[in-house]
């Protein structure tokens, strides 16, 4: 560990679970000398002061914004681009810009509105890492711990830059990869946006039922495992599929087609199509978490 910190002061806004967590380790790491917070609740900022998430709740964004040397914008990203209006007049020459965001092709496109010329200073992120829990009660210092954060970078990004991001996200305990927005928004659609839409609509389509305590009441593990990030933040949500609506619709008629194939299975009684398919599943699965971290091979 450095004997200064690598950040004077750094601004998050939004101090929920991944602003929160990240401001916490970044602090755990003894990295940063001051954070400033800002959001849209006062009684979320007051406890992230109490949690010494923060060190101070921000008022006026133009003056802690002219001398931070890093800005975290944690928020839903459709709340993004009112931000980056707000701040890019007082964006000081040496502050870097980044964001948390679940999509990233519509964060670029608004950076590159808002910012202008000052888009060099915007190095888009997503750390992987997020919770069916939310807020500033949410946030822990260790909660980037070997866990996977994409960045990608924009072609006007200085080297300088992409890698003071890149040392921040490092000291939160993070595992950088680097993709293009659109290769980003590609992925996630299928293995992130999917799967929160499915679960979803899986539990919405049980709670509406007039016997829907008939069903809650006998569910178990496999439904709690597989419902868990139905759990998750509507707005953020809501959100993130909407941002990646594209991508979402082309993974949604992919899974159709999918579904269909194990209807006309089952309209046919065909067991061995059925198996072929859970097979095929069950092997992925399992290749797949043999080799996640902390998994010995």
């Amino acid at each position: 560990m450095s004997s200064e910190p690598e950040f004077g002061k750094v601004v998050v806004f939004g101090v929920g679970l991944i602003g929160g967590s990240f401001a916490l380790a970044l602090k755990a790491a003894g990295q940063v000398e001051e954070v400033v917070g800002f959001g849209r609740s006062l009684s979320s900022l007051t406890l992230a002061l109490d949690r010494s998430i923060i060190d101070r709740i921000g008022v006026n964004p133009g003056q802690e914004i002219v001398g931070a040397d890093l800005v975290l914008i944690a928020t839903p990203v459709g709340q993004m681009p009112e931000i980056m209006a707000r701040i890019a007049p007082y964006l000081g020459p040496e502050t870097v810009v980044t964001d948390g965001g679940s999509t990233k092709s519509d964060v670029v496109a608004a950076a590159r509105e808002y910012f202008g010329e000052r888009v060099r200073q915007f190095v888009p992120g997503h750390p992987i890492a997020g919770a069916e829990n939310s807020g500033a009660a949410a946030a822990r210092a260790d909660l980037y711990q070997h866990r996977k954060v994409v960045l990608t970078p924009l072609p006007e990004n200085p080297v300088l830059n992409i890698a003071r991001v890149r040392s921040a996200w490092e000291w939160c305990g993070g595992e950088i990869h680097e993709l293009t927005p659109e290769q980003h928004d590609r992925v996630f659609a299928a293995v992130s946006h999917l799967p929160h839409l499915l679960s979803f609509a899986l539990v919405h389509g049980l709670a509406v039922r007039e016997d829907a305590d008939l069903y809650f009441n006998f569910a178990a593990s496999g439904f709690r495992d597989f419902t868990r990030i139905a759990a998750s933040h509507p707005e953020m949500w809501r959100d993130v599929c909407l941002a990646n609506r594209t991508g979402l619709l082309g993974e949604l008629e992919r899974y159709q087609e999918q579904l269909a194939e194990l209807h006309d299975a089952l309209s046919r009684s065909d067991g061995e199509a059925l198996k072929k398919t859970f097979d095929v599943a069950r092997t992925a699965r399992r290749a797949w978490d043999a080799n996640k971290p902390g998994k010995s091979g």
